[in-house]
């Protein structure tokens, strides 16, 4: 039977899953769970092409076949070029129905990769690489280890824009703390304009309660954000971001608060500026009101449902209680309940 990984991102829920490598090839940093304690490997291109072939014995490869192929797990560009040449030219074969292929790819494997080895795989039908920018300021990459330098996203970014493949920047909104908020806002727009992504997919922090920076926040080494900090912290980056044809994404990651602000810059960035200033210009109950629902139940709820005078009630209850149960126990419970929703732990340790 054939092998798939861990994750992919929400909009390949459709795609074939190929995987071309088993886990992560960094694996130090401190935020991402998936892979902790997991070996990284290279699989050999028969295996993968094993895989290819026993996929095709299952789904549809004509018509009503898969559209779209992503490649796994977390870096499938440290592959060799030819190599990955060899796969993709292979789903295609196998899978004439496969319009777009697409994967992960880390910022200095990007910047590795020379534009004309970029070009090649776009051509054999690579459309698309996700990356995980998280931040533009050298003092949160440093934070979160992420083993990547401000100059290091520029580059791999450039280099894939240059290629003419799409490009896909992911960023961690609240991942600096209350100490680099500012600093991490200003740098992440300053690097995202001088890259000028297709995507920028918005993937508001949580906290996994094994990780190194849990431990970092019970020793008063990190200060988490509340919901309403990391929505101003948003807001500050959209201001500070071009109106470029870039698609500013917060409506496909239910940890995201306000799923609303989402669009394009050229076109709705003061809209999604606006969403925020909405949220923002409510009273401080209202805004826990909020948050606790769209946290107890994630999706995209509207701010409306704070004009509920029962379901205010109801949540001004509960917000009361928790906050009477520990201190800082409002945040602690919101923290909580969005660390459910990420990835679990391979193993009982986070290895540091």
């Amino acid at each position: 039977m054939f092998e798939q990984g861990a994750i992919r991102p929400p909009n390949e829920a459709g795609s074939l899953l190929v995987r071309v490598t088993r886990n992560c090839p960094w694996n130090r940093c401190r935020i991402c769970p998936p892979f902790k304690g997991l070996k990284f490997s290279l699989r050999p291109v028969e295996e993968v092409k094993k895989d290819i072939d026993e996929m095709a014995a299952v789904y549809p490869t004509g018509s009503g076949g898969p559209e779209s192929a992503f490649l796994q797990d977390a870096d499938s560009l440290v592959v060799s070029t030819d190599k990955l040449l060899e796969i993709i030219g292979h789903i295609r074969k196998r899978f004439p129905s496969v319009r777009r292929v697409t994967t992960y790819a880390r910022a200095k494997t990007m910047k590795r990769k020379s534009i004309e080895d970029l070009k090649r795989l776009k051509a054999a039908g690579l459309t698309r690489i996700h990356s995980g920018m998280e931040s533009g300021s050298a003092s949160v990459l440093a934070l979160i280890r992420k083993g990547n330098t401000p100059d290091d996203i520029l580059s791999g970014g450039l280099q894939v824009v240059s290629s003419g493949i799409s490009l896909s920047e992911y960023i961690m909104p609240g991942v600096g703390g209350r100490r680099y908020s500012e600093e991490h806002a200003r740098e992440t727009a300053k690097i995202l304009n001088r890259i000028r992504p297709d995507f920028i997919r918005v993937r508001t922090m949580a906290v996994h309660p094994l990780s190194p920076l849990e431990r970092l926040i019970s020793e008063g080494a990190f200060e988490p954000m509340t919901d309403a900090e990391v929505v101003a912290e948003i807001r500050l980056l959209l201001e500070h971001l071009d109106e470029m044809p870039a698609h500013f994404r917060c409506g496909d990651f239910s940890l995201n608060l306000l799923m609303q602000a989402d669009g394009r810059l050229d076109r709705d960035r003061r809209a999604m500026i606006a969403e925020t200033d909405r949220f923002l210009s409510l009273d401080p109950l209202r805004q826990k009101a909020f948050s606790l629902i769209q946290r107890s139940y994630p999706g995209m709820v509207s701010l409306d449902v704070v004009n509920d005078a029962e379901l205010m009630e109801e949540a001004g209850m509960e917000i009361e209680r928790l906050e009477a149960s520990a201190p800082d126990g409002f945040n602690r419970a919101i923290r909580s309940l969005m660390a459910r929703q990420l990835p679990p732990l391979p193993s009982d340790t986070w290895p540091e």
